[in-house]
């Protein structure tokens, strides 16, 4: 059996992990991004989707946030933290001011295809899963991590088919050109 760490390790952790991953949404919002000229509110559903996924892997009675924290549990929910956290400030960088919460496009849109768009072409919702697994890991029960989990994926293809749509509708060729070399948010999966 492995060592365990104290609750309040967890809890320290899991808050670390979160600002660090939320700190580069703020750190770099564009301040000078013009309005958008193409706006997907159906991508919305996605986004409730995968907060709903979010709130079931952490919707826990104080007794289960009283357990110990399995050190293998930790190692695992850390590599996954750092992963997400790594793709989130890498991803908001290479898009600069064309990040948005909504799924939409800038009059002077660019296909970004660097950094971690080299990888996949949506490395925020790679990050975001990360940061689900992490979550799972650290303190995910049955029956509600599966749920969880099918949740956020439906979201994130939500996300995805949309955004995908936007662009394929902007860029044509060139976007079918990358997506045909380049999975969706999950590497070697197509």
């Amino acid at each position: 059996m492995s060592p365990s760490l104290s609750p309040a390790f967890r809890l320290v952790f899991l808050a670390v992990a979160w600002v660090a991953w939320l700190l580069p949404f703020f750190l770099f919002r564009p301040k000078d991004r013009p309005k958008a000229a193409q706006v997907a509110p159906r991508a919305r559903w996605g986004i409730v989707l995968q907060a709903l996924g979010f709130w079931l892997t952490y919707a826990h009675t104080p007794a289960t946030w009283g357990t110990a924290f399995d050190s293998h549990r930790f190692v695992l929910a850390a590599l996954l933290a750092t992963l997400g956290i790594v793709l989130a400030w890498k991803a908001i960088r290479s898009l600069g001011r064309q990040w948005r919460v909504d799924a939409g496009l800038n009059p002077d849109h660019e296909l970004v295809q660097t950094g971690p768009y080299k990888i996949v072409r949506h490395p925020i919702y790679a990050s975001m899963l990360c940061m689900l697994l992490m979550g799972i890991a650290a303190i995910g029960t049955l029956p509600m991590w599966p749920i969880a989990l099918a949740l956020s994926v439906a979201g994130i293809e939500i996300r995805v088919r949309t955004e995908d749509g936007l662009l394929r509708g902007r860029f044509g060729d060139q976007f079918e050109a990358w997506r045909g070399k380049v999975p969706a948010y999950i590497p070697f999966v197509r």
